[in-house]
């Protein structure tokens, strides 16, 4: 690894809420950390300059909620490409869920995905552990093991946690470590089968339905565990006007529930899915546009905590198939600011400030992760990004293996410049 050098941000806006800081300035890094910030600094001798004119710099986004395929399908994606395409989507670090082949499941496996984290040199990399071996929901995990190789969570994302008994097992034994246990909500006898939202589309274009009550159930299901064991659970994926409400509920009530929104679901609907558009078949899956503005308005009131991208890449032939036969899910680091700020900051739902909370600031809370602040000596996780840019999504263009897509040839605004980890420069946009 190479020696740090001090790296001056030039007159950018320095938009930071964990600190309630906002406006132009500079800043600057030294030795990986933040040195100082303020107008006018002076340039120390040796370092690089970077004007940041017009641009926001903000604490670098985490995403908590990525599959990088590696182990078992690096044909559609590795961690050196899941890495980089996140760091030029802005983000400094992710969280990758453990729905690989082999699970990650023990030890060595958490620290196999830290040190090819590591070796790419770009985000930083933070594996889940899964909750039960094999992620097949009859035996937990070893989460000490998992987390003293560096697993940052539990979850075995991808498949819901169906045993009330083992999420709650799952809870009390995550509080002793103080992670949070991610869980996808699913009850699978309502979602068997199920390509789609259950309504009009799925009724019009012959394709079987899940509704919204399979996500609902297991929400509850889990805030009324959370409450019973004091154990910290993560919903991931909301989707519904009445996840929200329940999410909503448990909140009001001190329980230790917490959740993440995706993209996706804050700016597209079941509409996408006419002419059976594979790249718009996720799970959970496009909902109507009551439950977007729901989840929208949740977003903005902090009932949903964080934005998470879900990012899922798959091989474009996989893709190609009949609908219900396609695999679920989409890429989404490096488009996930410019659809946050074109439906969301545009569309004055929320602040551009509220978008890096929910992107960056509560990411690092929640998950006890560095970062997620411009605070002098915090780690200088960085990123540096133009709300105003338009820019028109080429999937081709992709940093990714991925380009499954349902945003090809949209124009988007919100483009990141420049993306820091550690003090270093892991992205820079030419041109």
């Amino acid at each position: 690894m190479t020696e740090h050098r001090d790296i001056m941000l030039r007159g950018g806006r320095l938009l930071d809420p964990s600190s309630q800081l906002d406006g132009v300035g500079d800043l600057l890094i030294r030795a990986g950390k933040v040195e100082a910030f303020g107008g006018n600094l002076g340039t120390p001798d040796g370092a690089q300059v970077i004007d940041c004119a017009g641009p926001v710099v903000s604490p670098g986004f985490i995403d908590v909620h990525c599959h990088l395929r590696e182990p078992g399908r690096e044909d559609v994606e590795t961690i050196l490409t899941g890495a980089r395409a996140a760091a030029a989507g802005g983000f400094t670090a992710v969280c990758a869920m453990p729905n690989t082949d082999p699970v990650t499941d023990n030890q060595a496996a958490v620290g196999f995905v830290l040190k090819q984290g590591r070796a790419a040199g770009a985000a930083r990399v933070y594996p889940i552990g899964a909750i039960s071996i094999g992620q097949k929901g009859e035996r937990l995990a070893e989460f000490g093991e998992m987390v003293h190789a560096g697993a940052v969570a539990v979850s075995d994302d991808g498949k819901p946690v169906v045993s009330a008994q083992l999420m709650r097992t799952a809870l009390e034994y995550a509080r002793t470590f103080g992670i949070p246990v991610a869980d996808h909500c699913e009850e699978p006898t309502l979602a068997a089968g199920g390509a789609m939202h259950e309504g009009y589309v799925s009724a019009r274009l012959g394709l079987k339905g899940i509704p919204a009550e399979a996500e609902e159930i297991m929400a509850i299901r889990d805030i009324l565990l959370a409450r019973l064991t004091g154990g910290h659970v993560h919903l991931c994926h909301m989707s519904t006007k009445g996840s929200v409400e329940l999410i909503r509920w448990g909140k009001e009530r001190g329980i230790p529930v917490t959740a993440e929104a995706c993209p996706h679901h804050l700016s597209l609907t079941e509409a996408m899915v006419e002419g059976y558009n594979t790249n718009a078949k996720m799970n959970p899956p496009l909902r109507t546009a009551v439950d977007v503005e729901a989840v929208q308005q949740a977003v903005k009131d902090g009932t949903i905590d964080v934005i998470a991208t879900d990012h899922a890449p798959h091989h474009n032939d996989e893709k190609q198939r009949e609908f219900s036969d396609a695999p679920n899910g989409i890429v989404g680091l490096e488009t996930a600011l410019a659809v946050n700020v074109t439906w969301l900051v545009k569309s004055n739902i929320i602040p551009l400030a509220t978008l890096v909370e929910r992107m960056s600031c509560a990411p690092a809370r929640l998950f006890n992760l560095p970062g997620g602040t411009l605070r002098r000596g915090a780690v200088a996780d960085i990123t540096v990004f133009d709300p105003d840019q338009a820019w028109t999504v080429d999937p081709a263009g992709f940093l990714t293996k991925g380009r499954n897509t349902p945003y090809g040839g949209r124009i988007l605004h919100g483009r990141v410049g420049c993306t820091l980890v550690d003090g270093r420069i892991v992205y820079q946009r030419m041109g």
